[in-house]
């Protein structure tokens, strides 16, 4: 029952291309990226990770290749999961070979690093051959020595002038099914740059903010500058960095798109900050609400307000709604309409309850 957003985002129209069976681009959602910290040749620990990088919420997950026995462990790994694979390789050209036989639905390069012309032939020849997109990753912290010397130092232009320089590579070969990113680690490096390569090209961008660092530095920095850019229309696919368990990455990357109203998917919790004029603990409701509801996949307004301040006017544009009343009676909304008192005891499992009711009857 959310209310239409006071500003509707008009995203930038690109091209389609593929990730195995996620569409890239175009009006296709938003999708959601991390990338495995495991050791790609533990096969077990790989897909154990994969599958809880998915359960999440994921829509793609990277893996990184740095030799033989990674890239070949892909054609094990991708047989026990269930969203696309790509395939992380720098410099070595067969590693990526390797990985586009063994299952990779993208390929994360830097045709610029991979070699001589025939290297790269090899490696575009593989993908075409396994139905495997490519993402030309350009990197503030490893352009190419030609680029550095004649800027001085990594600037917007700089990451532009690589990748634009990247994608001729591919064009002039006639491989169309890529799309782009321009990382940084400083936020305003990162926005103008995108912004910039949004203009001249029109396949699809894949955003992030590089090494952004631990979970709340690396999530504020995230929300930031992919906010940024997400609110200019600017971005197809997006990958949250951060020193933590890569499923807070999906976490992060899934509340972002959901406070622009980009994506929909799970409960959507507003809470109170809480204050002295709270009813009941609503910290430790939202965190408690925040956890048992984490199954539902449905989206879904939730509004747990501690007091009657503002609590009647958030659940009246929410699907369920609690807000806090005096000596233990608490008021529950349903589809923004008075419903009944709710004991305070009894708040976590009435409204788990009520949202699960909500879930059920939307899905069917």
């Amino acid at each position: 029952m959310s209310l239409r957003p006071f500003r509707d985002i008009k995203r930038r129209k690109t091209k389609v291309i593929n990730v195995g069976n996620v569409k890239i681009g175009g009006n296709n959602p938003i999708s959601v990226q991390s990338m495995t910290n495991t050791l790609t040749t533990d096969v077990k620990a790989t897909i154990k990770q994969i599958n809880d990088i998915a359960e999440e919420g994921a829509d793609i997950v990277r893996v990184s290749c740095p030799d033989e026995d990674s890239s070949k462990a892909l054609k094990e790994i991708i047989k026990h999961v269930s969203i696309p694979v790509v395939a992380d390789i720098h410099f070595h050209y067969k590693r990526a070979i390797e990985a586009a036989e063994n299952g990779a639905s993208c390929l994360r390069i830097n045709p610029g690093n991979i070699g001589d012309e025939t290297k790269i032939h090899e490696v575009l020849k593989a993908a075409k051959n396994n139905n495997c997109s490519i993402r030309v990753g350009v990197n503030a912290g490893s352009l190419e020595k030609d680029i550095l010397e004649e800027f001085k130092e990594p600037c917007p232009e700089a990451l532009v002038k690589s990748a634009l320089r990247n994608v001729k590579i591919l064009e002039d070969k006639d491989f169309l099914n890529f799309k782009i990113s321009v990382k940084s680690s400083d936020v305003f490096l990162s926005i103008a740059a995108y912004r910039q390569l949004s203009k001249v090209i029109d396949y699809p961008l894949h955003l992030g903010i590089t090494e952004a660092g631990s979970f709340v530095s690396g999530s504020i920095k995230s929300s930031i500058g992919l906010g940024s850019l997400l609110m200019d229309g600017i971005g197809d696919t997006i990958r949250i960095s951060l020193s933590d368990n890569p499923t807070q990455e999906v976490k992060i990357g899934n509340e972002i798109l959901k406070s622009l109203n980009l994506r929909n998917r799970g409960v959507k919790i507003i809470s109170c900050p809480s204050c002295a004029r709270q009813a009941f603990q609503v910290i430790d409701t939202v965190k408690i609400l925040e956890e048992k509801l984490a199954h539902i996949k449905t989206p879904i307004t939730l509004s747990i307000i501690g007091c009657v301040v503002n609590g009647p006017g958030e659940a009246a544009m929410t699907d369920i709604g609690i807000t806090g009343g005096g000596k233990g009676n608490n008021m529950l909304y349903l589809s923004g309409v008075q419903n009944e008192k709710v004991l305070t005891d009894d708040i976590i499992n009435r409204v788990v309850s009520e949202v699960e009711k909500k879930a059920s009857e939307l899905e069917n």
